[in-house]
């Protein structure tokens, strides 16, 4: 009956180590989303899709430079 127990061990030791380093898909995305749109807020990863959001949601206005 000893590997039964072993395997009943492994198991739980696996599901432990799985469950540890998946991690929330919200602070991952947090990290990846660095530039907001000052104009809605919007969250966009980097200053190009600024610039795309910019001509399709404000296309009135001027998009900032990429120094801001």
């Amino acid at each position: 009956m000893t590997r039964g127990k072993q395997k009943i061990e492994a198991q739980r030791k696996n599901a432990e180590k799985n469950q540890k380093s998946k991690g929330s898909q919200f602070e991952a995305r947090a990290v990846a989303l660095k530039v907001i749109c000052p104009i809605c807020k919007v969250q966009l990863a980097n200053q190009n899709q600024l610039g795309d959001h910019y001509g399709s949601k404000h296309p009135k206005e001027k998009p900032p430079s990429n120094s801001e």
